[in-house]
């Protein structure tokens, strides 16, 4: 495979309209990726290649026959000899069983080889992007992500299902009919090696050449990949907005970018097959002409001529057979660069070397405290979100934080939920810095819900026990009723057995929600995130919601994203922000009689209200 390097992606990058698909990784990756996933196997396809070597061997053999009926059997015959036929007869036989019974082995060596491979890789790239922090999937979207899964790991099955089988046999063809040639009349033997070097040279260039345009089809590909995926997962704010003539002039911009490449492509394979066969068949000519004139001058036998014809067409015809075999190598090549990068990208957010272990509760105390100690935190596209602050939440406490859209609330919750490590200071859960314990031992402690409450597909029961897998129905049917879902969840066509489909649709976004809190109180967590839980839902909603909140934050510590002030009534304490500072601390009624900005906002709250 073509080694992935970082100098060539980054050309790429300043050439190509979609190289925002290009990630970064080290020279070498996709080879040592190869490698790796070839390793385990390497029993097996020593074997697989024992097998094929042999395979070509024993195809070979066909015109040696031919040579000795010509210029042996034939004469023999003439004598009444009839032993040399026949033994051409069964010979021819035995080449043609055997080479069909070691094709037979090798395909389904080389399949379950391949196959394994690929479950290999699909296995790593599924793993891996599941590994990586919420930073890198908030920059690299499901659809390049889809595409790497999908067309890229379809190009590498297409060189392993039959590819290298091509381009391994072009190589042992090569070598075993030059040996035979020289073995039969090494003068033709030579002249077909002569004729055969700007063979060499036109794979070489068409090689060079079409790698380029292989690498930038690949990211093509991935951007028509992920318009599908982005705009069908969207497919309800693409209706709602009208965007169907947007999101259609798009697509046909990104759609001709691909086809543009995909007839360079055309192009450079046409450009290759023309050459080649042009020197090949050139070649063969020339060589026919001068082996007939040998013949004709008794120089050479004409079954030997015979064979030496035969052997330079299976000769020069595989380097015109490489043509296709070089588009799939090709591609492969360049989807193997995508997916190693891919795999080379590591967590921003990673496990600790040493992790620690959080304090046991006291009995009767659910919370923990949490501090923020002089922390402040940037993205990546650079500028402070949060400057440098100091917070202190109690544990036990609900926390209400408020502010306007972009005042930095989001990137609070994230914090505290370690999906971003703080650009300085540090985030404590009882003493112990987020970053020394173990996620697993993080998420069974802080659970975070979000405004969308994602539902998978599945069943009511399946979506509610994703809090704690191990849950029997006896405790999902109680945190069920403990929130007041167990009512709605009943009226169901199937109860808790009904499948909600894909992404919940087949229940309303206000019991989604509450199947979502029905997942954090099974969790049974110190630390709840709720990040504007109540902001999509109706009046009726947001009142049976809300109730289930505080069922779920009772004796828990909270940081509720608020906003919607009524929120704001099942809080301890509230916090204001703006650009990205706290400006306001206190409890709901301080704050009010202050007069600041959570009075003004909780006066325009109660007038939106009349």
């Amino acid at each position: 495979m073509t080694p992935s390097a970082t100098s060539p992606r980054a050309a790429r990058a300043a050439t190509d309209p979609f190289a925002h698909d290009v990630l970064p990784a080290p020279a070498g990756a996709s080879r040592a990726l190869l490698g790796s996933l070839l390793r385990p196997h390497r029993r097996r396809i020593a074997v697989t290649c024992l097998v094929l070597i042999l395979q070509r061997g024993i195809s070979q053999l066909s015109p040696l026959l031919i040579a000795y009926t010509i210029d042996q059997a034939v004469p023999a015959l003439r004598e009444n000899d009839r032993g040399p036929i026949l033994a051409v007869c069964l010979g021819y036989l035995l080449v043609v069983a055997g080479a069909g019974a070691l094709q037979y082995g090798y395909v389904r060596l080389s399949a379950r080889v391949g196959q394994d491979v690929i479950l290999d890789l699909l296995g790593r790239v599924f793993r891996h992007s599941q590994a990586l922090s919420v930073d890198f999937h908030e920059r690299y979207t499901s659809g390049r992500l889809t595409s790497r899964a999908t067309s890229d790991v379809g190009a590498l099955r297409a060189l392993l299902t039959r590819g290298l089988e091509d381009i391994v046999s072009a190589a042992l063809t090569t070598v075993y009919i030059t040996g035979l040639l020289l073995y039969l009349d090494w003068q033709l033997g030579l002249a077909a090696v002569a004729v055969g070097a700007p063979l060499y040279l036109t794979v070489r260039t068409f090689r060079r050449r079409a790698t380029r345009v292989y690498r930038a089809r690949s990211s093509a590909m991935a951007a028509v990949t992920r318009k599908f995926t982005e705009t069908f997962h969207t497919i309800r704010a693409v209706r709602t907005f009208r965007l169907e003539g947007p999101n259609d002039e798009s697509f046909r911009r990104i759609n001709r970018h691909h086809a543009h490449l995909n007839g360079d492509a055309a192009l450079e394979m046409g450009r290759y097959v023309t050459s080649s066969r042009l020197v090949a068949n050139a070649g063969i000519a020339l060589l026919v002409m001068w082996g007939a004139q040998r013949v004709a001058s008794h120089s050479l036998e004409l079954g030997v001529f015979t064979a030496a014809v035969l052997y330079l067409r299976r000769l020069y015809d595989d380097p015109l057979k490489l043509g296709g075999v070089l588009d799939t190598y090709q591609s492969a090549a360049a989807s193997l660069e995508e997916i190693a990068a891919l795999l080379a990208q590591r967590p921003s957010v990673p496990e600790p070397g040493a992790p620690r272990q959080l304090p046991a509760n006291t009995p009767g105390r659910r919370g923990r405290q949490v501090v923020f100690e002089n922390v402040s935190f940037r993205y990546r596209t650079g500028g402070d979100v949060l400057p440098r602050f100091d917070l202190s939440l109690t544990a036990g406490q609900t926390v209400a934080v408020v502010g306007a859209t972009g005042a930095g609330k989001s990137t609070l919750a994230k914090l505290l939920a370690r999906f971003h490590d703080p650009s300085h200071g540090r985030v404590l859960l009882d003493g112990v810095d987020l970053r020394h314990l173990a996620t697993a031992e993080l998420r069974r402690d802080v659970v975070m819900v979000t405004q969308d409450a994602f539902v998978f597909s599945g069943t009511i029961a399946e979506n509610i026990a994703v809090g704690r897998p191990a849950a029997d129905r006896q405790d999902i049917e109680r945190v069920a009723r403990a929130i007041g879902a167990h009512d709605f969840i009943s009226a169901l066509p199937d109860g808790y057995d009904t499948d909600v489909r894909t992404r919940g649709t087949l229940i309303s976004a206000g019991q989604r929600q509450l199947v979502a809190l029905a997942r954090a109180l099974l969790a049974d967590p110190t630390v709840v995130i709720l990040d504007e839980a109540t902001s999509s839902l109706d009046i009726p909603g947001e009142r049976l919601v809300q109730h289930a909140m505080s069922t779920v934050l009772e004796g828990r510590t909270a940081l509720v994203i608020a906003h919607r002030l009524s929120t704001v009534r099942i809080a301890d304490r509230v916090l204001v922000m703006a650009d990205g500072r706290i400006v306001e601390d206190g409890t709901p009624s301080e704050l009010i009689e202050r007069r600041g900005r959570f009075a003004d906002l909780h006066t325009a709250w109660q007038d939106s209200l009349r």
